[in-house]
């Protein structure tokens, strides 16, 4: 929002359904979730209806008690938006707003219209046109009434203001123009991916549930310039920033986009691209603000969708974020390596960066090698490249004794691996 700009908030009620399956704690940190996403797109949550039962309805997901009960309230308290915890068929969204007459919209809806107002890049700009069309082509049909009542607001941005009403020709046509571009840019990606790889940079990601703090982590240890807010879905873009480690050696850490329960498909699809940034991943991070209530459900949410994208075999180090908000004592469900840190304590941003180094090690191979007194140049490639434990010069041999642990498939690691042959033969 810009400075000096009075924009007026939507009122708006949320509606949820909680059926028999769900626990009411787990659906009561939805609602709040459904929440917070709704000041996150600029909306003030005024009101909630919510109704325990079996099934949602098929006509209009609410019982028509609860649909009476909800157009009383929408009147009374001057309601301009009704936001349902669930994606809402096509139909459903129709009869709702007939009834209610006022703009009826969905989870998926909400996080699609968060997405635009958030893109910076071109690639993310288009990739949430694709996700907002693939979401209204199958609405499109019989709804032009429901949807030029639209107008503006939560819901409507990007491409949703001005393709409402064209036909689905038009919109698949578009969507196939979304595609070739984006494959452009997804080629010109790999072709960076290829060279960093060559380039023999150990590669890490940075991975969390939405608003874990993980442009923060990478501000803080990369002593980044990068976007930080205490909101939902502050980073969209991929960001890339180098790290050095206490060793010396350098690495790449890289931010990626926050995931959320109930991600919409649409979503995850046009995000495809910028998510396998994470397959091509050394190490993963991954963020879990352990201040929240729900972190166990958080951090469960994205093992699954690293799962889907086939990266829950890469080494991974979780790391609890927020230690300074921790009310009571906190406990991990994960099992393998952890640290809880607040990325706003430099002496725990230290240790993480040693935590780091010591995972890395465990994933190398150790090497030790005699070098030349001249060969200062392959000295500093140890430095950069490799996790260097131990470096002695001896005087007598004027030769430097180094000791450490590289990357198993790099090529200074071959090279030193070559070189202590070669000094076992003499």
């Amino acid at each position: 929002m810009e400075k000096g700009v009075q924009v007026n908030e939507e009122r708006v009620v949320l509606v949820g359904v909680r059926d028999t399956e769900t626990d009411e704690e787990d659906f009561q940190y939805r609602m709040e979730e459904l929440a917070a996403l709704t000041n996150t797109a600029g909306g003030v949550v005024v009101s909630e209806v919510i109704q325990n039962r079996e099934n949602p309805d098929r006509a209009t997901y609410i019982g028509k008690g609860k649909v009476e009960e909800l157009e009383a309230l929408v009147e009374e308290l001057g309601v301009e938006l009704v936001i349902f915890n669930d994606e809402l068929t096509p139909s459903q969204i129709r009869n709702l707003t007939n009834i209610i007459d006022v703009k009826v919209i969905d989870r998926t809806q909400l996080i699609l219209d968060i997405f635009a107002k958030r893109a910076r890049s071109r690639e993310g700009k288009l990739q949430v046109e694709l996700a907002q069309l693939s979401y209204l082509l199958p609405r499109l049909r019989g709804q032009g009434l429901m949807l030029s009542r639209l107008g503006g607001g939560i819901g409507t941005r990007g491409p949703g203001e001005t393709q409402l009403e064209v036909d689905q020709r038009h919109i698949r046509n578009r969507m196939t123009d979304i595609r070739r571009q984006l494959e452009q840019i997804v080629s010109h990606r790999n072709r960076y991916r290829t060279r960093r790889k060559k380039n023999q940079a150990f590669q890490i990601s940075l991975v969390g549930y939405t608003n874990a703090g993980k442009s923060t982590l990478l501000h803080k240890l990369a002593k980044a310039d990068v976007y930080m807010e205490n909101q939902l879905f502050a980073t969209l873009d991929p960001t890339t920033k180098k790290l050095k480690l206490p060793s010396g050696i350098e690495v790449l850490l890289t931010d990626t986009v926050g995931f959320i329960q109930q991600l919409p498909t649409t979503l995850v699809a046009a995000f495809r691209s910028t998510l396998e940034e994470v397959q091509e991943a050394d190490l993963i991070l991954h963020v879990v603000d352990a201040s929240n209530p729900d972190y166990p459900n958080h951090e469960k949410t994205v093992k699954g969708l690293l799962e889907e994208l086939s990266a829950e075999k890469i080494p991974m180090l979780t790391v609890y974020n927020k230690r300074d908000l921790l009310t009571s004592d906190f406990f991990s469900f994960s099992d393998g390596p952890t640290t809880l840190v607040s990325a706003n304590d430099e002496g725990d941003m230290d240790k993480l960066r040693e935590k780091i180094e010591l995972i890395m090690e465990e994933n190398f191979s150790p090497y030790i090698v005699h070098l030349e007194s001249d060969e200062g140049k392959l000295l500093h490639r140890l430095q950069k490249e490799t996790i260097q434990v131990e470096r002695i010069f001896d005087e007598l041999k004027e030769e430097y004794i180094v000791r450490g642990f590289a990357p198993p498939e790099s090529a200074i690691y071959h090279e030193m691996q070559t070189r202590q042959s070669e000094e076992k033969d003499l």
